[in-house]
């Protein structure tokens, strides 16, 4: 028997079927081990040496592994072909080499799609581990352990409210911080353009202003409207003629098939897809056999497929459209190794495959890959000056015309930027023709700042500087979401304020490790121990001799030394200079007082000098306070009538909030934010101060219906059962009628017991067992049933666009393959015939003690059971300690052992 390893359950199910019945698949489900969240996991001082721990949840896969290994006459080790892919066979290997498990026989293959055809070759030619793609990735994980157990435990002293740092999210991190930075920084220019309307022929078209007064006009050269105006006085007076015409020939070249990164970026463009979703849609059509396997920076298609895109090409479209000789590409990204394909659909005759998600990803890798190899596209661009009589005001009018599509009657590549002016289309105009003036537009414009980053902007830029690999640029932007360093509004990347301050920490005392030509120089190195040109011990030996010390001088900093660095450091931005010659740190509350940078219990902000006598605060992340958050200290709202005391306006960690009173026995209330400002006064302060409100008496249980404000907003609550309210003036204008309506409702469907399943989706009765197909929710995912059969929704089947027919399908093939394992149809019952009592025995040693937790499973004489039994009843039916369970049993309790 020959024992198949592969990553993945569905990979393996889909490779089992390429193989004879000599060979065995198995799922190792991903990495097996990993270096153990502890320190120590890497030792430096002894050649780096790591310390592998096995996933607590893997070790049942492992044993399977384990126990069919030992049957096995030859390992393959088949997973992915890259870096991981190596380094999980090399762990399988070496968990085994323990286990004593491993075959005499052991060999590596990989293949760059799972297709009968890619599998059979590389069983057919096997090789041994590579050495070299180990030592990278050993080299690779024990650095960022050490960057990260190192630099983080600086932060959480140094830096309150920090989370982590990593080698290389710290610099894509520094990359949307320095673009807010830039537009922060920003100032817009003012200026005016001044835009002709003519018609020629039927055909509308515009002609900007080109050259005034003899002067040539560029973007921001009309910077005032006086100007503007005098330019539009003067385009309308003119009488306009074609003075030159201007055609130039372009080609358009198709760009190369999907990279891992452009692929990210193109769908995040066109699909409107997260990196994270791309790569897990694009895992799922790789292990489906879709496509070729989706982490790669290359960009070249092996000859077959190129020759097989040109058959399709040439089906789809005429001769003309496939080039006389097959499209070769290089890769311009910096650090590319091109060690596999590009990704690209395994058979180009499927245009289509899947639905929802699945197939529109799969739809976009076909184009682009089928697009890469398709003729040129053939435009011509027109250049039209259109001049006055005195030859001083002119306009041009460009656009250009498609001659022949090519690769454009499949495809056309995205942009993040707007779209070109020069695409539109002109009418026929030779010199001397006069096109009719319609009218003259003027718009005022102002300059912008540079965008923030989107996903596919931001992987770009990374991707240029040679900023990590291509397997990692989903994971690093998950990262960042994921400690709160980002937030993402309509697909664009802003700081938060803790990822603003990490930023400026790490700049400021670990600058050499978050500049980009050093990170991607350290990927060189690690590529170099990948193509067996470096050792990876020395690599990580030279940047641990300088990056040790570094932190340890960091570590003997006091925090009021960091903040007093930071605060330098960041003087420019906190405290921005005002123009008029005043200081910037001057304090707007007491006026004597100056502003700097503070350390606090959640973190830094900013807080005047003369404190406590000035209260003045204002949070970290808002330079010079222009937003109107300043806290003076608390603000005095009046007198409670009731109590006497004094009813205050606050800001909090969590946002402001009303305090009645002082010292721990005061009464606080936050301020809800559906509260109108102008609506907040005292009177509104007391009444928040004073909930929960009784709303009532309930008519059916006697108990009280309470209405409050929580941790989750306004509420109901009648016998400990709570029911949502929709705003917090509800709170106090809701009555008991509609109170009780709101727990009934409550009770029925969102209570605690289990609310009713509505299906996602109906469809029509099945034909053969005539039951209601519906589309459900289910705990491991959509499926499909008819009441009697269950059928889980394929990967690449959307729910959305499940079709009846393909609801019936599904469920005529579950159905076909009969019960599930270990669900067998229960026996008929049949009548219990009396039976002679059977002999009872002492459980013994090796039963495991079953059974015996109650008095009735003791039912020897005490006289009976020997000593030896005693103490190994009693320690079987022992759970957490002997004495607790001796006390249950049915005979005098045994003297305890030492350590019992």
């Amino acid at each position: 028997m020959q024992l198949v390893i592969v990553e993945s359950p569905a990979k393996a199910k889909t490779i089992e079927k390429y193989l004879g019945r000599d060979f065995k698949v198995l799922a190792s489900y991903g990495h097996v081990r990993d270096l153990p969240p502890k320190d120590g996991s890497v030792d430096p001082e002894d050649g780096f040496a790591m310390q592998w721990q096995l996933y607590p949840d893997k070790a049942k896969r492992l044993k399977e592994i384990q126990d069919a290994a030992k049957q096995a006459d030859r390992l393959i080790l088949a997973t992915d072909p890259d870096r991981e892919g190596e380094a999980i066979s090399w762990h399988v290997q070496e968990l085994l080499r323990a286990k004593k498990a491993l075959p005499a026989s052991v060999d590596r293959v990989t293949f760059n799609a799972i297709t009968k055809q890619a599998v059979t070759d590389a069983m057919a030619h096997p090789r041994s581990l590579d050495d070299d793609l180990i030592d990278a990735y050993r080299a690779r994980r024990a650095l960022d352990y050490l960057v990260g157990f190192t630099l983080s435990p600086v932060l959480w002293r140094k830096l309150p409210g920090a989370k982590s740092a990593g080698r290389v999210q710290s610099v894509a991190l520094r990359l949307v911080v320095e673009r807010e930075r830039e537009i922060e920084a920003f100032v817009a220019q003012q200026y005016w353009s001044v835009t002709g309307l003519f018609e020629m022929g039927g055909t509308p078209f515009k002609a900007r202003l080109s050259r005034w007064h003899g002067d040539k006009i560029e973007r921001l050269s009309i910077g005032t409207e006086a100007d503007a105006r005098a330019a539009e006085a003067d385009v309308k007076a003119g009488h306009f003629t074609v003075d030159t015409v201007e055609t130039k020939p372009l080609t358009r070249n198709p760009p190369p098939p999907f990279t891992t990164s452009t692929l990210q970026q193109e769908a995040a463009r066109k699909l409107g897809f997260s990196a994270s979703h791309t790569m897990r849609i694009a895992q799922g059509l790789y292990e489906d056999g879709a496509i070729t396997y989706m982490r790669t920076d290359g960009v070249q298609m092996d000859h077959s497929a190129i020759s097989a895109a040109r058959k399709a090409i040439a089906t789809r479209y005429d001769g003309g459209y496939v080039p006389d000789k097959p499209r070769q590409y290089q890769t311009k990204a910096k650090n590319a190794q091109e060690a596999h394909e590009a990704i690209r659909p395994t058979d180009f005759s499927k245009d289509k495959l899947g639905s929802g998600d699945h197939g529109r990803l799969y739809e976009l890798i076909w184009k682009r890959a089928m697009a890469s190899q398709m003729a040129s596209a053939r435009l011509e661009r027109t250049s039209i000056d259109l001049a006055d009589g005195t030859g001083k005001t002119v306009l041009r009018a460009t656009g250009q015309v498609v001659k022949f599509p090519g690769f454009l009657a499949l495809y056309d590549e995205g942009r993040d930027d707007a779209e070109d002016e020069d695409a539109r289309l002109l009418p026929a105009m030779a010199k001397g023709d006069a096109p009719a003036k319609t009218g003259v537009e003027v718009e005022r414009h102002e300059t912008q700042p540079p965008p923030r980053y989107s996903e596919a902007s931001l992987v770009k830029k990374m991707e240029e500087l040679g900023i990590g690999r291509p397997s990692t640029y989903a994971s690093i932007l998950q990262v960042l979401k994921d400690r709160a360093y980002v937030t993402v509004e309509k697909n664009r990347f802003i700081p938060e304020e803790s990822g603003r301050l990490l930023t400026a920490f790490l700049e400021r005392f670990f600058e050499r490790y978050v500049g980009y030509d050093f990170t991607a120089g350290l990927e060189e190195e690690l590529d170099d121990v990948s193509g067996g040109r470096a050792q990876w011990q020395a690599v990580l030996e030279r940047f641990w001799r300088d990056f040790k010390p570094r932190t340890g001088e960091v570590m003997e900093q006091k925090p009021s030394e960091i903040t007093a660095a930071l605060d330098e450091f960041l003087g420019p931005y906190l405290f921005p200079d005002k123009g008029d010659g005043s200081d910037p740190r001057l304090c707007p509350n007491c006026g004597t007082g100056r502003l700097a940078l503070r350390g606090g219990k959640f973190g830094p902000f900013i807080a005047c000098s003369n404190y406590p006598d000035c209260k003045y605060t204002r949070k970290f992340a808002q330079p010079g306070g222009a937003d109107g958050a300043a806290d003076n200290g608390p603000e005095t709202m009046g007198t409670d009538p009731e109590s006497g005391l004094e009813v205050t306006k606050r800001s909090g960690r969590f946002g402001p909030y009303i305090q009645l009173g002082d010292g721990k026995e005061a009464k606080r209330s936050s301020i809800p934010k559906d509260i109108p400002g102008e609506d907040f006064d005292l009177d509104y302060a007391i009444r928040l101060l004073n909930l929960p409100r009784e709303v009532g008496v309930h008519p059916e249980s006697g108990k009280p219906i309470m209405a409050g404000l929580g941790r989750y907003g306004p509420y109901l609550l009648h016998d400990g059962k709570y029911a949502k309210l929709t705003g917090t003036a509800e709170i106090f204008d809701i009555g008991m009628n509609a109170a009780v309506v709101r727990i009934a409702e409550a009770a029925n469907g969102g209570g605690r017991g289990r609310a009713k399943v509505e299906p996602l989706k109906t469809f029509g009765a099945h034909p053969t067992s005539g039951g209601e197909m519906k589309l459900m929710a289910g705990r491991f995912g959509p499926y499909v049933t008819d009441g009697t059969t269950n059928a889980t929704l394929p990967k690449s089947v959307e729910p959305d666009a499940l079709t009846e027919e393909e609801a019936i399908a599904l469920i005529d093939a579950r159905a076909a393959k009969g019960p599930a394992k270990g669900k067998k149809k229960a026996a008929p019952k049949k009548a219990a015939a009396k039976k002679a009592p059977a002999k009872k025995k002492v459980p013994s040693e090796e039963s495991g003690g079953k059974g015996i937790r109650g008095r009735a499973a003791f039912s020897l004489p005490l006289s009976r059971v020997s000593m030896a039994h005693r103490e190994v009843l009693r320690c079987a039916a022992c759970s957490l300690s002997c004495r607790r369970s001796a006390r249950s049993l049915p005979y005098p309790r045994p003297r305890s052992r030492p350590g019992a």
